[in-house]
């Protein structure tokens, strides 16, 4: 009996829940806008192109006159990249994928600003080399790059600025990376 009851009473709820929907539900989506006309597109042959002429020649015309006819250009010259003159590099400029090596290896090397112990979270893909395999971290100490391990010890140093850094690992063997 006690079977049968639950059953029924599923029963109940079940149809009690599906009367309850709205049965008068109507789509309010947006209309569609009218197509828009089309009209045939006229068409002409263009007039060659004359030497001298306006237009010519690369020139660019502005309102059917020539650019170039008492016109001042004005340039700014570019602006320095402080990194690649040596400057003071920031955390912002390490972000990214680098290109490592050290001992002969050569892999990838990605540094982020998600915080870590000791700095900031770094890895690498594709090292064969334990000392590079084991960079979890990395910190901008001063103008040197420190990369460290998951205990936040000493990996390796590094200095540099731009797209280029130099340095040794903590075992003395030579590292770099570049992008």
């Amino acid at each position: 009996m006690n079977r049968s009851l639950t059953i029924a009473l599923v029963s109940v709820i079940a149809l009690s829940t599906m009367a309850c929907q709205r049965t008068t539900y109507t789509r309010s989506y947006v209309s569609p806008l009218p197509a828009s006309p089309i009209s045939p597109i006229d068409g002409q042959t263009l007039s060659p192109i004359i030497p001298g002429q306006p237009g010519s020649e690369g020139q660019i015309l502005v309102d059917g006159q020539d650019a170039n006819a008492n016109s001042q250009v004005v340039s700014a010259p570019p602006a320095p990249n402080v990194n690649a003159t040596g400057g003071s590099v920031g955390r912002t400029d390490l972000l990214g994928g680098w290109s490592v090596s050290s001992g002969g290896d050569n892999c990838k090397l990605f540094m982020t600003l998600t915080k870590w112990s000791g700095g900031y979270r770094a890895n690498t893909r594709g090292c064969s080399d334990s000392t590079l395999s084991q960079i979890s971290a990395w910190n901008l100490n001063g103008s040197n790059v420190v990369l460290k391990d998951a205990g936040g010890s000493n990996v390796a140093t590094l200095s540099g600025a731009g797209t280029n850094f130099a340095g040794q690992t903590s075992n003395g063997s030579s590292i770099s990376f570049a992008r």
